[in-house]
């Protein structure tokens, strides 16, 4: 596992005195590149927490990281803070797992409203018995499925696919039903997986795709829009516990402003993506069948009502502003 330096470990005491020390955090993101989604959240929150705390605390942007390994980090606090999606995050606060259900929102408004309300509120204090501060909702974005074997419109065409998950065992889930070989791995190790036929394909939201030229390794995508992939601004209980509750308040307004950067970084991809990646000759597909997934997912969407509870299912699906 990567090692990171925590607050503790680099807060320096300068001849200013204890008031005037500077302190120095880490905040990690999945992907490669800075020109993503989670570059621009992860920029914004150091631009943010600098500016809110006149320097007092400084950040360092750490990138491609280990998304089980970040939050392992924070709970033991050898990384300050992180941005990661709701993937792996269930493996540590289990409630999380059902906005990752399949089709349960609409639509892009659909999902942010219900995370920014009182539902998604009440699952953010949910992390904090297990040693993480979840601080705001964000997004990675609508997934699609991408393959380099053929064209998908219906679940027919997923049978038989072997698809990089990542570590969600409803995302496992859902394609088991579907007839596909889910094979959960981290996002670091799936190009060269695909490279190697490892695995047919996986599925992403447009940011990742095109951010990632999953294009170079992929030839199709269908616009299957299957889950709605959130993500949390998280820090380590003993990094946020340490400042006072003024600061406290501040860096929560910094990964407010974070988790609108990256927002607003999904939603210009998601407008200009498809034309971009058929630019890049990606063979895109945007007449699915969705209903005919809807269909084929039942039994799976039963075992969901039993394990999360079919109310709060439907006060998801039927939130309104």
């Amino acid at each position: 596992m990567k090692r990171w330096l925590s607050a503790a470990a680099v807060a320096a005491t300068f001849a200013f005195g204890a008031a005037n020390a500077q302190t120095n955090w880490t905040i990690s993101h999945p992907l490669p590149t800075a020109n993503t989604h989670y570059g621009a959240g992860a920029t914004a929150f150091k631009e943010a927490v600098e500016r809110l705390t006149n320097n007092r605390i400084r950040v360092t942007i750490q990138r491609n990281d280990n998304e089980r390994e970040m939050i392992e980090s924070m709970q033991i606090g050898t990384l300050d803070a992180a941005i990661t999606s709701t993937g792996p995050i269930g493996n540590f606060v289990p409630d999380v797992r059902i906005v990752d259900i399949p089709f349960l929102f609409r639509d892009y408004d659909h999902a942010r409203g219900v995370l920014d309300s009182q539902i998604g509120q009440d699952l953010l204090a949910r992390f904090t018995p297990r040693g993480i501060i979840a601080l705001a909702w964000t997004e990675n974005g609508f997934r699609n499925l991408t393959n380099s074997r053929r064209e998908v419109n219906s679940p027919d065409d997923v049978r038989g696919l072997k698809v990089r998950t990542m570590e969600n065992q409803v995302h496992m889930r859902a394609f088991s039903t579907l007839g596909a070989l889910p094979t959960p791995m981290a996002f670091s190790e799936l190009v060269p997986a695909l490279q190697q036929g490892t695995v047919d394909g996986q599925e992403n939201p447009l940011s990742v795709i095109i951010g990632n030229n999953l294009n170079q390794v992929q030839r199709f995508i269908s616009l299957t829009r299957h889950v709605y992939s959130p993500a949390v601004v998280m820090m380590a209980p003993s990094s946020f516990t340490r400042l006072s509750a003024a600061d406290q308040a501040l860096v929560r307004q910094a990964a407010a402003i974070a988790a609108k950067a990256q927002r607003d970084k999904v939603s210009s991809d998601e407008a200009s993506g498809v034309e971009e990646l058929r630019r890049r000759g990606m063979t895109v597909n945007t007449n699915v069948d969705t209903a005919k997934f809807v269909e084929a997912l039942r039994p799976a969407f039963a075992e969901f009502g039993r394990e999360f509870g079919a109310d709060k299912i439907a006060a998801i699906q039927n939130w309104k502003p």
